[in-house]
């Protein structure tokens, strides 16, 4: 597997979020690949929660990825983070 490399953008985005570097990495490696825009690759997996986030109780966070997959290197962009 190519190191996974975080950009600012994508770290300020996970504290924002709720996602940690674990899930992120779990989920490029295990998680369902998407075409995103700019030949970018999303990744979806959903991670058992039963908590709270913000005030409201979920059951499943979703944790998805963007990123841009170089020749050496899979450089994550951004992450997006849903609760059901």
């Amino acid at each position: 597997m190519k190191p996974i490399i975080f950009s600012n953008h994508a770290k300020e985005q996970m504290a924002e979020r709720g996602a940690d570097e674990n899930e992120v990495i779990l989920t490029i490696q295990k998680g369902e690949p998407e075409l995103a825009k700019h030949n970018r690759i999303l990744y979806r997996k959903n991670f058992q929660f039963s908590r709270q986030w913000r005030g409201k109780w979920y059951r499943i966070k979703q944790v998805v990825p963007v990123v841009r997959e170089e020749f050496d290197k899979i450089i994550v962009i951004t992450v997006y983070v849903f609760y059901f």
